[in-house]
């Protein structure tokens, strides 16, 4: 083996070993990983909370369409709607 030819791959070798450090440690290397993984984890969560609050808003959706007592529910807590023979008293605030 030349001497030359056995140069190439330690000189590679030198300048992968200078050069990996300095990458890894850039600002864009291993701490905007870390602070990306950190984001990920963030939405991870808030996906979570969104699909919990979308299966409480599908089984509201059903049970509007299917039960007439939680529709009657819905009317009188936030429409504030009474049956017909239903007396209503107000009183005034104090």
């Amino acid at each position: 083996m030349r001497p030359t030819a056995a140069l190439l791959p330690f000189s590679l070798m030198v300048m992968a070993i200078m050069t990996v450090p300095t990458l890894v440690l850039d600002e864009q290397g291993l701490p905007r990983y870390r602070h990306l993984r950190g984001e990920v984890e963030e939405l991870r969560d808030a996906n979570e909370v969104l699909a919990r609050e979308i299966a409480g808003l599908k089984s509201d959706i059903e049970a509007l369409r299917a039960d007439p007592s939680y529709i009657e529910r819905i009317a009188r807590d936030e429409l504030g709607m009474v049956r017909q023979e239903e007396l209503v008293f107000q009183f005034p605030p104090k």
